[in-house]
């Protein structure tokens, strides 16, 4: 079975992660930029990170045999922080790179006035690029987050299946349902959804615009979620082609519409089988260059 992760923050994890991912059936994954851990403290550091999501991140999958893209924001934790703000201004410059199909995480933290604007902002920088939206709803006050959102999303005019709402849980879903926007449950341990939660939540709602992914990070968190996901959806009775919606069809769908979105093991010089040496100078250098 194929697994297409639609967001994991592989920055933070092991080489140890990526094999075990490889052999449990990951082929794919996009990696939204996030909060590091600590406060940045100014716009160079995101270049720096932003270029990594592009170009060594890429690198260090391929060796894997998985297929990594981005989506790239200012995350809504450090829209609040004046040192940042210039991010948005620095966003152009990135959208138009070939790995990166989304803008995102986008959306709420803490509710804030600065929030607001960046959240507004990004949703126009979507519009231009011709790019869809990851949307992070906050950890505090989801259901009050989750409706500001779609409020915020109503107003910018972005077609709703340009979009993906995340961090959905049973509170949340039937706020999002009848929408059009794309729905997605993270299956993190101790703060959002557990597999037999989210097989529960799939069950009632059914799999059409559902995606699932581990939003694994620096945090206490579980790489292979998605493959214990659908090992519980399987013994729930969902049968094989539900499953492979969810986990591969549906989220390729999704990001396919940014027009860049490649699923086959491939870099610069053609076609890899997973473990095969790749020369990173070569590799490095011509994802960095993309895009201008």
């Amino acid at each position: 079975m194929r697994i297409f992760d639609p967001h994991i923050h592989l920055t933070s994890r092991t080489t140890d992660d990526y094999e075990a991912m490889h052999a449990a059936g990951v082929r794919a994954a996009v990696e939204p930029a996030f909060w590091l851990g600590q406060p940045r403290t100014g716009v160079g550091s995101f270049a720096d990170y932003f270029d990594s999501l592009i170009g060594w991140e890429p690198f260090r999958a391929a060796q894997h045999g998985i297929r990594h893209h981005c989506a790239l924001a200012l995350n809504p934790k450090e829209a609040n922080d004046p040192r940042c703000t210039g991010v948005l201004d620095l966003l152009p410059r990135y959208l138009a790179k070939d790995s990166v199909v989304a803008v995102g995480e986008v959306g709420y933290d803490s509710l804030t006035p600065q929030e607001d604007e960046a959240l507004a902002a990004q949703l126009a920088l979507a519009a231009e690029f011709g790019l869809p939206v990851l949307v992070h709803t906050p950890h505090r006050d989801k259901l009050t987050g989750t409706r500001r959102t779609l409020d915020v999303l109503r107003e910018s005019g972005l077609p709703p299946e340009r979009v993906l709402i995340d961090h959905l849980n049973e509170e949340t879903v039937g706020e999002v349902a009848g929408t059009g926007c794309w729905m997605g449950f993270s299956v993190y341990p101790y703060t959002k959804l557990d597999p037999a939660r989210t097989a529960r939540i799939l069950a009632h709602h059914g799999v059409e615009r559902m995606l699932v992914n581990s939003a694994a990070d620096w945090g206490r968190s579980d790489p292979l979620s998605t493959v214990r996901t659908a090992e519980a959806m399987r013994a729930a009775g969902f049968d094989e082609d539900r499953i492979e919606r969810v986990f591969w069809d549906n989220p390729v769908a999704f990001y396919s519409q940014s027009g860049k979105l490649e699923t086959d093991i491939s870099v610069p010089g053609g076609p890899r089988a997973a473990g095969q040496p790749v020369p990173a100078a070569t590799y490095l250098g011509n994802s960095l260059a993309r895009g201008g």
